[in-house]
């Protein structure tokens, strides 16, 4: 017998667009799956194009460099290609004015 995939609620600021992220795969793919566009290009941790702000919550990696200086990693910089979820998240959208 297999379990479910565990799931998190997940809200993206201001707009409020809410969707359900796997905790087995990465926030990018969880936001593509939701239709919630989200900037994006390597998909590896490195480019950085997916370079988001996490209001509420917390995320692991899948790389041990994800790309983020420990200053961003304290301002709540997360890059959504390579994280997947611990928790309930909010973020910000990075396209929002």
């Amino acid at each position: 017998m297999t379990t479910p995939p565990h799931r998190y609620q997940v809200v993206v600021l201001p707009g409020g667009q809410s969707f359900e992220a796997q905790a087995e795969q990465s926030l990018l793919k969880s936001l593509d799956e939701a239709g919630i566009y989200w900037p994006r290009s390597c998909r590896n941790g490195t480019c950085r194009t997916c370079l988001g702000k996490l209001l509420e919550g917390q995320v692991r990696y899948e790389v041990d460099w994800p790309g983020l200086s420990a200053e961003e990693k304290q301002a709540g910089c997360i890059l959504p290609c390579v994280a997947r979820p611990l928790s309930n998240l909010v973020l910000l959208d990075p396209l929002a004015d």
